[in-house]
């Protein structure tokens, strides 16, 4: 009785948003099941089942959020070489979660294929598997044996998870009312006059909206994680404190791990293997690999370049890491010190990335860049020193509202630096701290939260 209500509140989740895509939802998870049995059984059409499933997912992936993308650049080329080319675009409304239950599906028929595990009997526990609502819109994207089994087992009411999944969504929340959408308010502000603004704001935008994306991203997974756990289902931790990383391959091991994790097992590791003596082959795995994840993210040269400079950070990184550590040696750069050399390097060169994942081209992207590079002036940073109307007025929000945003991230990553440390768990058993900490945390979020609606940023993918 658990999994069918669990679906139908999945179905009426999905339905609020364009009620008849729900159709292509169920058509792909028919193909897909049926698909995994012969896949189960192996012999001679074992690849042609893959190929199919594979085909049906990324087909329809490519008809909703790439089809425009790359009909627009083919029709620029035919018009540069003088071809006759007149295919129209497509106006389409992304389905919600496209991108996350697709490779949701694509991980059950991969695990199936490489009999890691078996194919799912119950149509309706598999149908549950791609649409558990709490992750159905933007993740966490689960693998078929972490979540089926918790889908398919009898679970009793259990107080202290359903209390510790209020506690996590109640952090998602702070995360995403007071941090991010009060500092969307800002980046939007900016980005939407990045043709004139002076670097000084831009700057401020860009390293605002590094806060803003984990803030956002960070908040609706652990409201996610949290509203399944009161379901008795526990889900993949997404995040774990990835702006404390000392690399940007770190960070990616911290950053969206349940995406991250999907590419390293399913692209990086074959490619890899692969030609695994050859160490610039390595290198171009890693860089293949990225630049399919910033695809993943949109379809836009903005997402490409974006991918591909992570995969540079990551290559270049492993290739300099002998001397640097030799140079960090020989100069005494050793601790704490180098910790928060490498932390901080970490989080600039994210935020730089960033740009591309923001703008909403490459040209955007580009001139963001350029003027950071160009626009500086005597006056830099003029308003924060001028009055709260003055701020407001250059950057879209009073100078008091960003001292109230600046604390809340501050106390934001205390937290994230307690619970790294080991001293959260310590702090938290005692009863009077639980119960200050709630009751502050709500004040917090009712004098500081921006309530209008908003959407979460990993919406649109």
């Amino acid at each position: 009785m658990r999994p069918v209500l669990l679906l139908l509140a999945s179905c009426y989740f999905y339905m609020a948003f364009v009620p008849y895509y729900i159709l292509i939802l169920f058509f792909l998870i028919t193909v897909d099941y049926f698909l995994a049995f012969g896949l189960e059984r192996g012999g001679a059409y074992k690849k042609v089942y893959l190929y199919v499933s594979i085909l049906s997912n990324v087909g329809m992936l490519f008809v909703f959020k790439y089809f425009n993308f790359f009909n627009d650049n083919i029709a620029a080329l035919a018009q540069v070489l003088h071809w006759n080319y007149s295919l129209g675009a497509l106006s389409l409304i992304l389905p919600l979660g496209l991108s996350f239950h697709i490779f949701q599906s694509l991980a059950y028929i991969i695990e199936v294929y490489k009999g890691r595990y078996k194919a799912e009997r119950n149509y309706l526990t598999y149908a549950l598997y791609v649409m558990f609502f709490p992750q159905l819109v933007a993740g966490p994207i689960e693998r078929p044996a972490q979540l089926i089994p918790q889908l398919k087992a009898i679970q009793q009411f259990n107080y202290t998870q359903v209390i510790s999944g209020l506690r996590l969504m109640a952090w998602g929340f702070f995360k995403k009312i007071v941090i991010a959408n009060n500092l969307a308010i800002l980046v939007n502000f900016v980005y939407a006059r990045s043709g004139t603004a002076d670097a000084s704001m831009l700057l401020i935008a860009v390293f605002a909206f590094s806060i803003q994306l984990y803030a956002d991203f960070s908040g609706y997974s652990d409201i996610a994680v949290g509203s399944a756990r009161m379901f008795g289902v526990e889900l993949v931790q997404n995040f774990k404190q990835p702006y404390f990383s000392r690399s940007v391959a770190e960070f990616w091991r911290r950053w969206h791990i349940s995406l991250s994790s999907w590419f390293r097992d399913y692209v990086y590791l074959p490619l890899a293997w692969k030609y695994s003596t050859h160490l610039g082959w390595l290198y171009a795995a890693i860089i293949v690999t990225f630049v399919l994840t910033g695809v993943w993210h949109g379809a836009g040269w903005n997402y490409v370049l974006m991918g591909l400079i992570f995969g540079l950070y990551i290559s270049i990184g492993l290739w300099t890491k002998e001397r640097r550590d030799s140079f960090a040696h020989k100069i005494g750069l050793l601790g704490a010190s180098r910790a928060f050399l490498q932390i901080g390097t970490t989080f600039i060169l994210a935020t730089f990335a960033w740009i591309f994942f923001r703008a909403a081209n490459l040209s955007e992207a580009l001139t963001i860049i350029y003027r950071l590079g160009t626009q500086w002036g005597s006056d830099a940073f003029h308003f924060l020193r001028c009055s709260d109307y003055c701020s407001f007025y250059m950057l879209g929000i009073g100078r008091k509202a960003l001292v109230l945003i600046f604390i809340s991230t501050v106390f934001l990553f205390f937290v994230e630096y307690i619970e790294q440390s080991g001293w959260l768990p310590k702090i938290w058993k005692y009863r009077a701290v639980r119960w200050t900490g709630y009751y502050a945390l709500l004040m917090w979020m009712l004098l500081v939260g921006y309530f209008a609606p908003t959407a979460f940023i990993y919406f649109q993918f």
